[in-house]
């Protein structure tokens, strides 16, 4: 049985504990501390500690798409990354069924590794028509390690140059793949949305088209080197990210690039994400629909 207090909705829930939680979800903050900085705010209409209780991730009642779904095959690969952080590289593979060629979607996590809400977003692209890829930034140190409070220090402690050249050698290795046919494109969240627009600048051509939901900028010489069709997904109430956006798009603009934008109103940071109350049921199946538009029409 879940805990009950995961029952809570986002209008039960105080607008300073999703802030508080998205420092958390941001920081090395430790579960204890984030719970024990819940107790000293002052809220209405319940208990503050219920209502960070109630923002951790629920998973086993979070999947859209099971792995035993007939409509998908699904298994983990592992494959070369050279210039990663150990030279090989683990990610789940989903398709859908018959034998292909199929368009590819890579599909970036968190700041956290591989985790349940990940993969079944892999699965959700597969039952769309696509060959998915979620890579494990942390295989080479063991893997998601089953939680995100441990997953989140494991990625922070590992080397982030070499973490983007094994997400970078995952979209090779996808675009190559015998199940693709050879149009590429990637989606991604938070830090994973960061990912598409790093990959947008760094594989050039190679990328198809990028999805970032509510990622981080990239900046400097970086944003000129952008080429793919950019269809970028915004959450309304989402400072630091939001903040970025007009320096980013008209550099963007400046260099010729035609893109997409939409910020889905109601919603915050991890809209996206069903396992925990930021979900915003109405506007994530939007955006989703809209993503796999884009994907069909730029992956044909």
């Amino acid at each position: 049985m879940p805990n009950e207090t995961k029952r809570l909705t986002a209008d039960e829930i105080d607008p300073q504990i999703f802030d508080l939680y998205d420092d958390y979800c941001h920081s090395t903050m430790e579960r204890r501390d984030f719970l024990n900085r819940a107790a000293k705010l002052t809220v209405a209409g319940g208990s503050a500690v219920a209502m960070a209780e109630a923002m951790l991730p629920d998973y086993a009642n979070a999947h859209t798409v099971w792995f035993t779904d007939k409509r998908i095959k699904a298994r983990y690969v592992t494959y070369d990354s050279p210039g990663g952080n150990s030279g090989k590289m683990r990610g789940y593979l989903v398709q859908p069924k018959g034998e292909g060629p199929f368009p590819a979607v890579l599909v970036v996590h968190e700041n956290r590794g591989l985790n349940p809400h990940i993969e079944d977003v892999a699965r959700k692209a597969a039952v769309a028509g696509f060959v998915a890829l979620a890579p494990d930034g942390l295989y080479p140190v063991g893997g998601y390690p089953g939680n995100d409070v441990d997953g989140k220090k494991l990625q922070k402690s590992i080397d982030k140059k070499k973490l983007l050249k094994d997400l970078e050698n995952s979209a090779r290795y996808l675009k190559k793949h015998k199940l693709s046919n050879g149009k590429l494109g990637a989606v991604g969240f938070c830090f994973g949305g960061f990912v598409v627009n790093h990959l947008a600048a760094t594989l050039g051509n190679d990328l198809d088209a990028g999805v970032p939901f509510y990622g981080r900028a990239v900046k400097g010489d970086a944003v000129n080197k952008v080429k793919s069709p950019m269809l970028f997904i915004y959450a309304e109430n989402d400072k630091k990210v939001n903040a970025m956006i007009p320096d980013y798009h008209k550099a963007l603009k400046a260099n010729g690039l035609k893109f997409e934008a939409e910020t889905y109103p109601g919603t915050r940071h991890g809209f996206h994400n069903n396992s925990t109350p930021r979900f915003n049921e109405e506007q994530a199946k939007k955006a989703w629909n809209r993503t796999v538009e884009f994907f069909k029409k730029h992956l044909k």
